[in-house]
C-alpha cells in the first residue's frame, strides 16, 4: 500500500504541471504556505507530512484535486482549463497560455509530447507569417468572435500584431525543442484548407492573389513535415537537424481519425490535454485516467504505420496525397478566376 509520504510525492509531482513554468516548485510552496525554502524541500520530498491547512492553501492555489494527494479511487476526473471568457483581449490570452503550457512541459528533465491528430497542430502554421496571420484572423472572427475584426476582410496587406508575432515565435520555437510523436490521418490537413475555401467562397479574401499564396504555404509546410519525417528529428522551418535535434516519430492510421487529444509524458508523471471549443485544451494529471489513455496511445501506435525514418514508400505516398488535396485546390480555384 502506498503510504502517505509517498502520496505526498506524487502530489508534489503533479503540483509541478500546475504551476507556471516561470516558476521553480519550490518557491511556489514556500510562498503559498509561508515556509522557509528548507521545510518547502522537506515537504517535497516527503520528509515532512502537510497538514490540512498546507494542503487545503495548495489544492485551492492551483486548482488540484484532493483526491491526488490521498490517491483516492474516485469516479470524478477533475480537468482544469482556461475558458474563453469573450474579453477584448482573449485570443491574447489562449497564445500565452498555449506559450505556457509547452514550458511547463520543456521544463522537465524527461518530456515527450504525443499528438493523436484531427487538424494540423496550430502552431504548424507559424512556420509561414502568412498562413499564421490568416488563421489568427480566422480564429478571432469565427472562433472567439473578436468585436475588433467585425466588418473586416482578410488581407496579406496587413500587418500582425508584434505581440502575436513574437508569442508565435516563441510557441514554436519551445515546441520544437519537445521530443514528439504525433499519429497522423491524411484528413489532417482538410479543416485548413475548408477555411481557406469557405473565407475565399464568402468573399472575406477579396484578393485572389492572398488565397494562392496561402496555399502554396501550406504546401511548403507539408514539405518541411516530410522532411522531419526523413530523418525523424525536428529542425526550424528551412533549416537542418543538429546534434541535439528532438526526435520527431510521425505515424499514419488509416482507419481513425484522431480528435486531437495532446498527451505529455513528463519524469513520473503523466497529462492528458482534450480539446474542446475547436481551439481550447482541458488538461488533468488524474493518475489512472492517463494510464488508461496512455495505453490506449500505445495500442494505437501499435496498429499505426511509421513513416518517419523508415518506410520510405510509405511516407512518399502519404505526403503526396497531402499535397495532392491542396494542389486540387489550388487548380479548381485558379479555374474560377481565370
Amino acid at each position: 500500500m502506498k503510504s502517505a509520504f509517498d502520496s505526498q510525492v506524487q502530489f508534489f509531482n503533479s503540483l509541478k504541471a500546475a504551476i507556471p513554468s516561470y516558476c521553480s516548485l519550490v518557491d511556489a510552496v514556500a510562498e503559498t504556505i509561508d515556509v522557509s525554502i528548507d521545510s518547502a524541500y522537506r515537504r517535497i520530498r516527503g520528509e515532512k507530512l502537510l497538514n490540512y491547512q498546507e494542503m487545503f492553501m495548495l489544492c485551492q492555489k492551483y486548482n488540484i484535486s484532493v483526491d491526488r494527494l490521498f490517491s483516492l479511487n474516485s469516479n470524478t476526473i477533475v480537468f482544469q482549463s482556461n475558458q474563453n471568457k469573450f474579453e477584448k483581449d482573449n485570443f491574447h490570452k489562449w497564445m500565452e497560455d498555449v506559450y505556457a503550457q509547452l514550458q511547463m512541459v520543456q521544463s522537465f528533465n524527461k518530456k515527450h509530447i504525443y499528438f493523436l491528430l484531427k487538424d494540423m497542430p496550430p502552431w504548424y502554421h507559424y512556420y509561414h507569417k502568412e498562413l499564421a496571420l490568416f488563421k489568427f484572423f480566422f480564429w478571432k472572427k469565427s472562433i472567439l468572435y473578436s468585436d475588433s475584426i467585425n466588418g473586416k476582410h482578410f488581407s496579406l496587406q496587413d500587418e500582425c500584431e508584434p505581440d502575436l508575432e513574437e508569442l508565435q515565435n516563441k510557441i514554436l520555437k519551445v515546441y520544437n525543442k519537445i521530443d514528439t510523436t504525433e499519429i497522423w490521418n491524411e484528413e489532417g490537413i482538410n479543416t485548413t484548407l475548408r477555411q481557406i475555401h469557405l473565407y475565399q467562397d464568402m468573399g472575406l479574401i477579396p484578393d485572389p492573389q492572398d488565397t494562392i499564396k496561402l496555399y502554396n504555404c501550406l504546401l511548403e509546410v507539408v514539405d518541411h513535415l516530410e522532411n522531419m519525417a526523413e530523418v525523424g528529428k525536428k529542425f526550424p522551418f528551412g533549416g537542418t537537424p543538429n546534434e541535439g535535434s528532438p526526435d520527431y516519430n510521425f505515424f499514419v492510421n488509416e482507419f481513425v481519425l484522431g480528435d486531437n487529444t495532446f498527451f505529455v509524458e513528463l519524469d513520473d508523471i503523466k497529462i492528458t490535454y482534450l480539446n474542446y471549443n475547436v481551439i481550447y485544451f482541458m488538461g488533468t494529471s488524474d493518475q489512472t485516467f492517463n494510464e488508461g489513455m496512455f495505453q490506449n496511445l500505445k495500442n494505437l501506435i501499435k496498429k499505426s504505420t511509421q513513416i518517419s525514418k523508415v518506410g520510405e514508400k510509405e511516407r512518399r505516398q502519404f505526403f503526396n496525397k497531402l499535397r495532392k488535396k491542396i494542389s486540387i485546390q489550388i487548380d479548381s480555384f485558379q479555374s474560377t478566376i481565370e
